[in-house]
């Protein structure tokens, strides 16, 4: 009894049964119920956009020599971007072809968008438009409207301006990582409200839409993490043979950084954990110290995977025709939008909102289908993106040369091998 009261993933589990089953006994109370999944998403949102900047702030800020980012940093994030770009697209090619929503037939005006309304915001019509929409009329507006391009857009200044200050700009450094900290705590509190989210929309939604509608749910799901899985064994796989590291050996390692994971659904919960073990690992203290910060804020595979996945699934339960343009300009916009909010236990479901909201096209109350079922996704996306960044600092210490791999083997393999240590 004391291990249900303590975790979340049971609560949330046992939350969605009941939801299920008032939903297919207590249709017209499962109706009534809605509001308690609006709710919490108006929670979550509360603190989106502070999270948001002080993710993005500190994970620059603490690149604390910028000679560094142009060697280190910048082959960083060349991979990040392709390696998330590829998870974007995989994402897109596997729910285009698995279809988890199509037969759904969900009518998006029957759906309670209030809790999303403060999202709202014309789509570009071009991409000058798209570009200058990111620069906000000010800091504060963009805070304000929640608005996640512009955030991100001032969060890399800010952050660029504090790593250039250097030791002048700690005082500052520390009191936003304390207000960072207190988010996550107030995160940490919503986040027991999952349950009776979870209730509110399972109920609503099969009430509404009747068992059938769980079943393509289930399918989205079982999609999500088998995806997850492919993403991680074949190209994160092959990364690590390129690198000269085995994949499933490296796993084994980080087993207790996984398991913490899986149980937080945040990344940023094993941080300092897997920072210290790529060190022992072999991969030089600056390198760590670098691209970890730079992956957990710009390496989100998860994300991207679910991004892509949730929103096409959505359209397809919609019946929401997207053009081969629809699709293009979708993709464009969550590789600029699925950065900064990977550590975050609930921002993906949030960003997602954003997103669909900058799209314009995919309506934004069909978020209200999968929120139930979100958190079991957070797990999958979390644990994605940890993995993701711990080999993406793998091959960028193998790339510039500051991984000793003889020291990776030996601890790998509990046994020596040819010193390869690249200059």
């Amino acid at each position: 009894m004391r291990r249900f009261s303590e975790t979340l993933y049971l609560q949330v589990l046992v939350a969605v049964a009941i939801g299920i089953l008032i939903g297919l006994f207590e249709p017209r109370l499962g109706l009534q119920l809605q509001p308690l999944a609006n709710g919490f998403v108006k929670l979550i949102k509360m603190v989106f956009a502070p999270v948001i900047l002080l993710t993005v702030v500190l994970g620059i800020a603490r690149m604390e020599n910028l000679a560094d980012l142009g060697r280190i940093g910048v082959k960083s994030l060349v991979y990040f971007e392709v390696v998330s770009t590829l998870a974007l697209l995989i994402g897109l090619g596997v729910v285009a072809l698995v279809k988890p929503g199509v037969g759904m037939n969900v009518d998006p005006h029957t759906l309670d968008a209030k809790a999303l309304s403060s999202y709202t915001s014309a789509a570009p019509d071009s991409i000058g438009d798209f570009l200058l929409h990111m620069i906000p009329d000010s800091a504060v507006d963009a805070l304000a409207k929640n608005d996640v391009l512009p955030i991100l857009f001032f969060g890399i200044l800010f952050g660029i301006a504090l790593a250039r200050l250097g030791s002048h700009a700690a005082p500052l450094v520390n009191v936003l990582d304390i207000t960072m900290k207190a988010m996550f705590q107030i995160v940490a509190i919503i986040m027991r409200f999952a349950p009776i989210a979870a209730l509110g929309a399972m109920s609503f939604t099969v009430s509404k839409y009747g068992f059938a509608s769980i079943l393509s749910l289930g399918k989205l799901m079982l999609t999500m993490y088998i995806t997850c899985i492919l993403f991680i064994f074949v190209v994160l796989g092959a990364i690590a043979r390129l690198s000269g590291f085995s994949l499933w050996r490296f796993l084994r390692y980080l087993k207790d950084e996984i398991v913490t994971v899986l149980g937080t659904s945040s990344s940023e919960s094993v941080l300092p954990q897997l920072m210290l073990k790529l060190e022992r690992i072999g991969c030089a203290r600056s390198t760590v110290g670098l691209v970890v910060p730079a992956g957990i804020v710009f390496n989100p595979d998860g994300q991207c995977i679910y991004y892509t996945m949730a929103s096409i699934f959505i359209a397809q339960a919609t019946n929401t025709h997207l053009t081969a343009v629809d699709v293009l300009v979708l993709f464009g916009v969550l590789m600029v939008s699925s950065k900064g909010s990977a550590g975050v236990t609930g921002s993906a479901f949030i960003t997602l909102a954003a997103t669909l909201t900058s799209l314009g096209k995919i309506p934004v109350a069909g978020m209200v289908l999968i929120l139930g079922i979100d958190r079991f996704m957070s797990e999958a996306r979390a644990l994605t993106n940890t993995i993701g960044t711990a080999v993406g600092t793998m091959a960028v210490g193998r790339w510039s040369g500051t991984l000793d791999l003889y020291k990776v083997n030996q601890i790998l393999h509990d046994q020596p091998t040819v010193a390869t240590f690249d200059k």
